[in-house]
């Protein structure tokens, strides 16, 4: 029987990459040289992400692998869900680890904490700098200026948030694209079929955190796809 040919990817990237691409090559790298980058990766997990919770586990799974050969990314990770539950790990460099505590979680019904996962990226900086903060949620329940008042004094700490927004909810998108603007991050809108696609971007955000602008081109070239589009941008 023939093997079947892979489909191949477009060159054309899809509404809202090559802003995201254009943000993410444009972002000062915040950690020190010689010094491991520390990611915050945070996520709704209410009811309304279940249905593509495991996806999100296998892609976090995979989207660090790429920073091995860059001295490697500690990574948190965050999340919140039920009645004012928010949990975070302390900072882990073994992605088999990361994803280990990713799978035993569980989604639960609940309004957003979107605060939370920022007042949290600030106390963690105030520690030690937060190369980056990686946000995937679906909705928004919450004040957004007050939460554009935690974007803007991350924003000032050099720490970027990168924010991935499942689905098409309208006063969703508005906050979120507030929240990467006012931080100096970037954001991007992806759906159930895009799933290789938020891999190679949350993977490009990764290598950033871990090896900043030149192993962000590096990757590009590697890629190829949507990410390649970075390594042109890069000044």
């Amino acid at each position: 029987m023939a093997k079947t040919q892979p489909a191949k990817r477009s060159k054309a990237p899809a509404p809202g990459v090559d802003t995201f691409l254009k943000r993410l090559a444009a972002t000062p790298n915040a950690a020190p040289p010689g010094a491991k980058g520390r990611l915050l990766f945070a996520m709704d997990a209410t009811a309304s992400r279940e249905p593509t919770w495991d996806r999100a586990c296998q892609i976090q799974g995979e989207m660090f692998s790429e920073t091995a050969a860059l001295g490697g990314l500690q990574v948190k990770l965050a999340f919140f869900r039920g009645f004012g539950e928010f949990r975070a790990t302390g900072w882990i460099g073994n992605s088999a680890e990361l994803v280990r505590k990713m799978t035993a979680v569980h989604c639960l019904g609940g309004h957003t904490q979107i605060h939370r996962v920022l007042d949290h990226a600030l106390a963690e900086t105030k520690k030690k700098p937060v190369s980056a903060v990686v946000y995937i949620g679906d909705a928004m329940e919450e004040e957004a200026d007050d939460l554009c008042a935690l974007a803007g004094e991350l924003g000032v700490r050099k720490v970027p948030v990168f924010v991935f927004q499942e689905g098409r909810d309208p006063l969703a998108r508005s906050t979120f694209q507030q929240l990467a603007k006012l931080s100096g991050g970037a954001y991007c809108q992806f759906d159930s079929s895009s799933a290789q696609q938020l891999r190679d971007l949350l993977s490009a955000v990764a290598v950033y955190a871990a090896g900043g602008r030149r192993a962000l081109a590096d990757f590009g070239k590697r890629t190829r796809g949507d990410v390649l589009l970075i390594a042109n941008q890069i000044k």
